[in-house]
């Protein structure tokens, strides 16, 4: 199988997607001839046509509104926000529009349309372009939540939220754009709602999202060599959360450590903490959930202060250690 980085997987799963389906199309800030924020949609325009590749001006409020408006009326927008830390600007859009106005409407309206978000730290973006604010619109009835981890898994997930009829929130990692992984060059779907074990283990389960998948597995490696045999669990969903997955894994280990970008304090990897501990795996624990995640702090411009701000292998590694 071919091997393409995680932003062409996204960029394929797109032209499929608008190439199959009259109705879809893609708009955001520089998106056109710009080729997006950080190169995702370059050359989209050029294949499709400015009227399905549109580029708008900046303002998240308008283009969110807009996007809403074009998926209530039978459209499938794609709208990408350039940071994700730009959301706060849309969120009267998302939370109070697209987020109620199918359960409003009694389920006669849709709001199908999927909002692509680049997010988190490790480019010296500094504080106000840095931020993983995932758990924010987790809390929101109505809106769905997807962060991949992979290549594979980001084509796979976005061909499923675009065929979704809610809103969902695809938040994509800045530093896995040139992550490399194999990808079929035929359509495909992920479900949302599914997790995926990346690595079997049998002494403690970590759950970890988007990058931190990534060092989870990394830390993985290291303890093997210690005799530490280690169960890592990507979510890929935070909304709608496989809970089985998860659950099944915790009995099986009877440890667990939860691993984030996001500032620890309110961040989801509480919710899954106490999905574990409220579910029947409480029981198998042989040790407290453990959460890991930033620290309450703004995402420093210091690439040593910034590292220091978000868990690294090593702060993984102490803290599986510390479950034993």
């Amino acid at each position: 199988m071919r091997t393409i980085t995680y932003s062409e997987a996204l960029k394929e799963s797109m032209l499929q997607g608008i190439q199959a389906d009259e109705n879809v199309y893609l708009l955001g800030e520089d998106v056109g001839i710009f080729g997006g924020a950080f190169g995702v949609t370059n050359g989209l325009v050029d294949q499709l046509g400015p009227e399905r590749v549109v580029d708008t001006p900046i303002s998240e409020i308008a283009i969110t509104g807009l996007a809403v408006g074009s998926a209530v009326t039978g459209m499938r927008p794609i709208l990408e926000i350039q940071f994700s830390d730009f959301v706060t600007c849309a969120v009267d859009q998302i939370v109070n529009q697209a987020a109620k106005l199918r359960y409003m409407f009694g389920g006669k309206a849709k709001v199908p349309m999927v909002i692509r978000l680049p997010g988190g730290s490790g480019l010296g973006f500094a504080a106000q372009h840095s931020q993983s604010l995932e758990a924010w619109m987790t809390h929101i009835p109505g809106l769905k939540v997807v962060q991949p981890s992979t290549p594979y898994d980001a084509k796979g997930l976005f061909k499923a939220a675009l065929e979704d009829d809610n809103p969902v929130l695809f938040y994509e990692h800045k530093l896995l754009y040139g992550t490399k992984g194999e990808v079929p060059e035929e359509s495909y779907t992920i479900p949302l709602g599914k997790a995926d074990i990346k690595r079997e283990g049998s002494d403690v389960t970590v759950v970890a999202t988007s990058l931190m998948v990534h060092r989870a597995l990394e830390a993985a490696e290291k303890l093997e060599q210690e005799g530490i045999s280690v169960e890592v669990i990507d979510p890929m969903t935070l909304v709608p959360l496989d809970v089985e997955t998860i659950v099944s894994s915790v009995k099986k280990t009877g440890r667990a450590l939860v691993v984030y970008e996001a500032v620890q304090r309110g961040g989801y990897g509480a919710e899954i903490a106490s999905v574990i501990t409220e579910s029947e795996a409480f029981d198998y624990l042989d040790a407290p959930v453990k959460r890991l995640g930033g620290k309450a702090v703004p995402i420093p411009y210091n690439p040593k202060l910034e590292k220091k701000a978000v868990p690294q292998v090593d702060d993984i590694i102490e803290s599986i250690k510390s479950l034993f």
